[in-house]
Parts: C-alpha cells; sequence; structure tokens
C-alpha cells in the first residue's frame, strides 16, 4: 500500500481525460468557427482554418495589366508592358513558380522567362514584378493570363461582420431576426419550467394513486423522437386555431420540453431533506408556501441547469421554428431561418455561414458562461444518496 501512496487511481485519471477531450472536441471547432469568421469565401474553400494561422502555398490565378494602357514600343519595335501583378499590395506574395497554363502553373521557377510563340516571352519574378513582350498584336487587348504559385502570408477581414451587421439589408434582417429570436426563446424556457416546477413537486412530495405511473410515462416520453410528433402536434394547432405563430411554437417547445424537466427537478425534489418540509406541514405551511418558500429556494441549481438546456434548444432550434412559425412576410424569422436565408440558393457563401453562425451562438455562450456553475450541481442531483 505504500508504494500507492501519493498516486492517483486510475479511473481518476480516465476521468481528466475524458473531461479533457470533450473540452477539445467542443474547444476546436467553436476556434474555427471563429477564425473562418473572418476569412473570405476563397480562403475557406482553399485551406482549413488552422492554416490560416501561417503563411501558405496557394496556387492563384492573376493577370498583367491590360497592354493598350500600359505598353510601350522600344526602338526595335518590339513592345513591352512591365508591371507587378501583386498592385498595389506589391509585398503580398512571394512568387516560387509560375505558369500560363492551368494544366501546368509550376511550369517555370521565379525569374526565368517563358516562351509565349512567335517571339513573344513574359519573365516573372519572385517578387512579382513581370516584364511582358511582343509584336503589335500580341501585346494588345486583355492581360495575359497568369498562374503562380506563391506563399500568401495570413490575411484576415472584417467584411463579414460589417456585412451582416452593418448592411443596410443584412443589418435590418438580422436585427429583426434576433430579435424574434428572443420572443420564441424566453417564453419556451419560462412556461416549462412553471408548469415542471408545480408537477415534480407533485411528484416527489405528494401522495395520490398513480403518482408512479405518471413517474414512468414521464421518464417513457424522455425518448419519444421529436420528428414522430411535428405533424399530428401540427394538425392539432391548425384546428384549435394556434398554428402558424408564437403560440403555437411556445406550445410545441413547451411539450417537447416538459418530460426532461419533469425528470431532472424531481430527481433533485426528492433529495431534499424531508425534515424540513414535515416540520412546516406541523407548522400549519400549505403545500403551496412549501412549494413557493421552501422548495422553489432550494432547487434554483437544478431549475438553472434545465433553463441552461432549454434555451440552448430553443435558440439553436430550426426545424420547430419551420414547422410552427410559417410566415411568408418574413416578420417572426428566426436567426437559425436567417442565416439559411443569407446562404442564398446555392449555399456557397461560406463566410456568411460562419460569421452569421459565430453571431448566432454569442448570447447562447453568454448564457452558458454565467449559469455554467449550476449546470453539474442540477444534473447530479438525485443521482446519490
Amino acid at each position: 500500500m505504500d508504494s500507492l501512496a501519493g498516486k492517483k487511481p486510475a479511473v481518476v485519471w480516465a476521468l481528466n481525460i475524458s473531461v479533457l477531450a470533450l473540452v477539445l472536441l467542443w474547444l476546436f471547432p467553436t476556434m474555427g468557427l471563429f477564425v473562418s469568421s473572418f476569412r473570405t469565401s476563397e480562403q475557406i474553400t482553399s485551406s482549413g482554418w488552422w492554416a490560416s494561422l501561417f503563411p501558405a502555398e496557394q496556387t492563384l490565378q492573376l493577370r498583367a495589366l491590360d497592354p493598350d494602357d500600359f505598353r510601350i514600343e522600344t526602338s526595335a519595335g518590339v513592345f513591352v508592358v512591365e508591371g507587378n501583378i501583386n498592385e498595389p499590395d506589391a509585398d503580398l506574395l512571394e512568387i516560387t513558380t509560375w505558369g500560363t497554363s492551368s494544366r501546368a502553373p509550376s511550369a517555370f521557377a521565379a525569374g526565368e522567362t517563358s516562351d509565349l510563340g512567335d517571339g513573344e516571352t513574359m519573365t516573372l519574378s519572385e517578387d512579382g514584378s513581370y516584364i511582358w513582350q511582343g509584336n503589335d498584336d500580341q501585346i494588345s487587348g486583355r492581360g495575359q493570363r497568369l498562374f503562380v504559385v506563391a506563399t500568401v502570408p495570413p490575411e484576415f477581414t472584417t467584411d463579414n461582420y460589417k456585412n451582416i451587421l452593418f448592411s443596410p439589408t443584412n443589418s435590418e434582417n438580422m436585427a429583426k431576426a434576433f430579435f424574434n429570436t428572443l420572443t420564441v426563446v424566453i417564453p419556451s424556457t419560462i412556461i416549462p419550467i412553471l408548469i415542471a416546477a408545480f408537477a415534480a413537486y407533485a411528484l416527489a412530495w405528494m401522495d395520490f394513486p398513480g403518482r408512479a405511473l405518471l413517474v414512468a410515462a414521464v421518464v417513457g416520453l424522455l425518448v419519444v423522437p421529436l420528428q414522430l410528433a411535428l405533424i399530428p402536434l401540427l394538425q392539432l394547432h391548425n384546428a384549435i386555431g394556434i398554428g402558424k405563430g408564437y403560440l403555437g411554437v411556445w406550445m410545441a417547445h413547451t411539450g417537447f420540453g416538459l418530460p426532461l424537466a419533469i425528470y431532472l427537478l424531481r430527481n433533485y425534489m426528492v433529495g431534499l431533506p424531508r425534515d424540513i418540509i414535515e416540520n412546516a406541514r406541523v407548522d400549519g405551511a400549505t403545500e403551496f408556501q412549501i412549494f413557493t418558500k421552501i422548495i422553489l429556494p432550494l432547487s434554483f441549481p437544478a431549475l438553472a441547469s434545465f433553463a441552461i438546456f432549454q434555451f440552448l434548444w430553443t435558440w439553436n432550434d430550426l426545424l420547430v421554428a419551420l414547422v410552427f412559425l410559417i410566415d411568408s412576410s418574413g416578420n417572426t424569422t428566426v436567426m437559425t431561418k436567417q442565416i439559411v436565408e443569407l446562404l442564398g440558393t446555392r449555399g456557397g457563401d461560406w463566410e456568411v455561414l460562419a460569421t452569421s453562425a459565430f453571431i448566432s451562438i454569442a448570447v447562447p455562450l453568454a448564457v452558458f458562461f454565467m449559469m455554467q456553475r449550476y449546470l453539474v450541481r442540477g444534473l447530479l442531483a438525485g443521482s446519490v444518496k
């Protein structure tokens, strides 16, 4: 036993490694989303976010200056165009190889001269400066197309945020979607907490016939798929006249969130000291007074932990909003749907997706970090005696 002194059990090491792995699984995608929100669509499609932090070698398609405006005729009758493909950022690229065809972008080393035929030549240096020579017919029209393999330094931009937050069209739509999301999320978080708190107290401390069956039914409802109930619930909402509006989506989120809320709160309340409740009843307190003045204050960690889950779920929800919050005018569009609309029909605006998604997760992250100390306490409640 002396040899084991000061050593942590294997289960502790396994637990620490598991926690570290979960933290990294959450941290890396979030960091990638943050970095990608400051990149252009071309950068996002060409390399991963981790590569954007360091200089990278990329193949780029560029053009020389239009010769009609910049060509100079020498005394020998040869037309010459001199310039720099990096202009106006002359120090932007460090060219290693280049070519005039997409099939061979590395045909020539920096500084070598390419023979384009019939006496036409192109010389491209490492710093991006070039000399293009030829006759009158060759040095005309559009600038020569060049493919270069260059070392590109890290480059970030705030244009994505300016486009979404300050563009006259996008900023108005995003602000409206933000407040629409709050209109959905706040009642959808408060209503199930109020109902579940009363139900959990009754299932934990009040004796009545069928209580065990109700507890079993709550546990069974935890495994009911959300998609299974969408169409029947929408038909019910339309039949009673609350479909296609905020009330319908509030009720939907309440119904889908109640099983977890009741189960979580009931397990926490069962673990509260019985003596406190019995003494309150002996002193003449009613069930409602016990619930409001004793149970609710003591159950705050469990209430906060469920509030975090419900807030995150409803804030990031798209499916329920699409089904129960139908509005062709866009007056009730939530942020998840607005992000989809910003992407357009082709869905290729990756920089819009990254920036909008990071803006969308800012509020849930703030809520989580403010209330995360109650999360573990509430989730572990009732698991041990």
